[in-house]
């Protein structure tokens, strides 16, 4: 199943998108601002649909944010042939203008995914000797594969695709939800020190950082 993420701050256009993306078996997930957008790309979606003026943090803005590989198809009231060709030369694969026929976006949609899959792009994240592909969820240190939990895969991808910033427990277990439904706000902690230990066995650098009562971060240059 794709996930599908939607960063839309008009209620009803993004109830409407959920719905029908979801009535078409897509995993459709919801932002409502730029800046919760940009939290949700550790979900890891597989296709982006972004509005440009967005609360908080500007759709041009969270593109620059959004990892290489992944397909953004931006949708604008915004109608300039600039405003396209500027989008589509920062990296999105398509531009629909409001309003929109949901047939024609939701066949846009399934032409963006095709063509990422015969593309087989493959996303590496990189922090010193630290590689995380998410196209294979494996995790090499050293260029030797570490065997994570699905939790702790979770928790170390969404810390490399948070910026290098701190991110609480909470935030954390908010973000994970979706991948490990079993984790919880106490057992966050054990497994962030399960995946420190783990990467300890292969290297004396200490990439995750606890920042004490707020939460965690992934050190390094990503």
């Amino acid at each position: 199943m794709s996930r599908i993420l939607i960063v839309e701050d008009d209620e009803d256009i993004g109830a409407v998108l959920q719905k029908e993306l979801k009535k078409d078996g897509y995993d459709a997930l919801w932002a409502t601002t730029g800046t919760e957008g940009r939290m949700m790309l550790g979900t890891n979606p597989d296709l982006i649909l972004m509005d440009l003026m967005l609360p908080g943090m500007s759709g041009e803005e969270l593109l620059t944010h959004i990892p290489k590989g992944t397909p953004v198809i931006a949708v604008s009231a915004r109608s300039s042939t600039d405003d396209k060709i500027a989008l589509l030369s920062e990296g999105c694969v398509d531009y629909i203008t409001k309003p929109f026929d949901i047939r024609e976006l939701k066949a846009r949609v399934n032409a963006a995914l095709r063509t990422t899959a015969r593309s087989g792009n493959s996303l590496r994240i990189t922090c010193g000797d630290l590689i995380i592909d998410t196209d294979r969820h494996e995790v090499y240190v050293k260029d030797k594969e570490i065997k994570l939990t699905r939790t702790e895969y979770a928790i170390l991808k969404m810390l490399a695709t948070g910026g290098g910033r701190v991110i609480s427990k909470s935030e954390l277990l908010d973000l994970i939800r979706s991948e490990t439904p079993d984790c919880t706000e106490s057992s966050v902690k054990v497994h962030v020190s399960n995946l420190r230990k783990k990467i300890k066995e292969h290297t004396d650098t200490e990439y995750i950082e606890a920042v004490w009562g707020i939460g965690f971060k992934l050190k390094g240059d990503l």
